[in-house]
């Protein structure tokens, strides 16, 4: 009976080992199809070493203009490929500067449990390279920006916040879903499949754009190679299981800055939804710039009149753009 028991526990352990070789093989052959990563955005690409981290980013425009600081969002395929639509527009008349955030893009992807904090510090220290830059942060790289300015080591000359949140995750956080997204076969499957071409079309449908035809094929596969890069899931395995939620009060945040800020919105986003974006700003005394048919990223179902409230030039917007607050 006992030898029965070994040789059926040694079965199942050999089914572990396939299953892990197997999970292993998958990943290191999606890897080698999504290939070395380049920089989504012209200009000159450069890299900042930071804390033991290479950290990417890319600047244009003349260095004598006010530098304008570009900082994306959170999630599984995110970097600063998310301003492609108006990076160049905005270099006409700012230099320009957009780091892929540490976790992401072209930026070292080490094996951390990413945080709130260590993005705060990032970009406190990335900000004070810059005289009183402007910053345009989109969703929860909002509420990090704002607690970077709180420190008071830097300033910013203004904000435009795309659907500024403080939280991306569930709250309160859940520690066992990160640590499953880190486990080394089960978590890379999970994971695999959430950043597989089938979730992010998905995602960008459901969260990301009004016209999902906006995002583009080409765009679709570079979302896809970022998010199989080696170490990619560490850092979105934070952000999906709450751990990137900030614990800053935004609204009470901005006001207390007392930086000229705009914010802007997708009228038909939800996750955050207007109704937020329009107690966000009361609270804040912020300008908001509502923009209709668009979800989480106006700026680039809607590059020219984007850019155009960013520069403030709204007084005769029409459609889709609407002021609703000065």
């Amino acid at each position: 009976m006992a030898l029965e028991r070994l040789r059926s526990g040694l079965k199942y352990a050999g089914y572990g080992v396939a299953l892990a070789g197997a999970a292993a093989a998958v990943s290191r052959g999606l890897r080698a199809r999504a290939g070395e990563l380049e920089p989504p955005l012209s200009g000159d690409h450069d890299t900042l070493r930071w804390r033991g981290m290479d950290v990417g980013y890319t600047e244009a425009g003349d260095p004598d203009d006010d530098t304008l600081v570009l900082v994306h969002g959170i999630n599984a395929a995110g970097s600063s490929g998310e301003f492609r639509e108006i990076f160049d527009d905005l270099a006409a008349d700012h230099h320009v500067v957009a780091p892929d955030l540490p976790g992401f893009g072209c930026s070292d992807r080490p094996p951390l449990r990413y945080s709130a904090a260590l993005y705060e510090d990032f970009l406190a220290d990335f900000l004070a390279r810059y005289d009183e830059p402007a910053v345009l942060a989109s969703s929860l790289s909002a509420a990090y920006t704002a607690a970077a300015l709180d420190r008071g080591d830097v300033t910013a000359s203004r904000l435009a916040l795309v659907c500024p949140t403080a939280t991306g995750g569930p709250e309160p956080p859940k520690a066992w879903l990160r640590e499953l997204l880190r486990a080394p076969v089960v978590g890379e499957a999970v994971y695999n499949v959430l950043g597989s071409k089938p979730s992010i079309r998905y995602f960008n449908a459901d969260h990301g754009y009004w016209d999902p035809e906006k995002a583009g094929d080409d765009w679709q596969e570079y979302e896809w190679r970022t998010a199989h890069q080696e170490g990619a899931r560490f850092a979105p395995a934070s952000f999906i299981s709450g751990s990137l939620n900030s614990d800053v009060a935004l609204g009470p945040l901005l006001s207390e800055l007392d930086v000229p800020t705009t914010i802007l919105w997708g009228r038909e986003a939800d996750l955050p939804p207007l109704a937020e974006g329009r107690e966000l700003a009361e609270t804040a005394d912020a300008r908001l710039v509502v923009f209709d048919d668009a979800l989480l990223l106006p700026h680039v179902e809607f590059p020219r009149q984007f850019v155009d409230a960013v520069r403030g030039d709204t007084a005769d917007a029409e459609r889709p753009v609407t002021v609703e607050r000065e």
